[in-house]
């Protein structure tokens, strides 16, 4: 039953926060300069998530063509540059990924 508690006050505290900050926001007038910033946000972010698990192999950076989640990424990375559609980018980013790896492994 404790598990229980400790994600209901979680998920009270989670929501807490993100509407005070929404409501605030709401009220106040943010300078042109920070919203123009803060659109810089979420790619910085999934760029942090996501590079590591790209080019981190065994503790070092790895650049190789052996490296099946760069070439994976790579193809991703074609893909949305070419047809600007998430759906299909992640798609071909996971079929390359499965063939990738198992022609290599």
């Amino acid at each position: 039953m404790n598990i229980w508690w400790i994600m209901l006050i979680g998920g009270l505290i989670t929501f807490g926060m993100r509407f005070s900050m929404i409501y605030l926001l709401g009220k106040l007038e943010v300078p042109q300069a920070i919203r123009n910033s803060l659109r810089f946000v979420p790619p910085a972010v999934l760029s942090a998530i996501i590079f590591p698990e790209l080019f981190i192999r065994s503790g070092g950076i790895d650049l190789s063509l052996g490296n099946s989640r760069w070439m994976a990424g790579l193809v991703a990375v074609i893909v949305a540059r070419l047809t600007k559609n998430t759906l299909l980018t992640i798609l071909a980013g996971m079929i390359a990924l499965l063939i990738l790896q198992a022609f290599s492994g």
